[in-house]
């Protein structure tokens, strides 16, 4: 088990999260009957759909591993590394 860290919040920050912490939680929407439920990824980036690719790193460039693969020219990437 970890040893719990001190908190560092200042004393206005420490009220303030009391205060949203002791407010009742919100009622819930009132839709209208015959509504469907949606994902909420249709909501935020309907265009862009998050997928996870091989590649490799090559001069600051990012290189896919699949020739089938094709992103855009401003698509944003995560890398994720590994010494093997």
């Amino acid at each position: 088990m970890t040893a719990p860290e001190p908190d560092l919040r200042s004393p206005q920050r420490r009220i303030r999260d009391d205060q949203i912490a002791s407010e009742p939680p919100l009622p819930p929407i009132d839709l209208p009957p015959g509504t469907t439920a949606s994902a909420v990824e249709s909501h935020l980036a309907p265009r862009r759909r998050p997928m996870a690719v091989a590649g490799v790193v090559e001069n600051g460039m990012v290189r896919p591993l699949d020739p089938g693969v094709n992103l855009t020219e401003h698509s944003r990437v995560i890398i994720v590394a590994s010494e093997d």
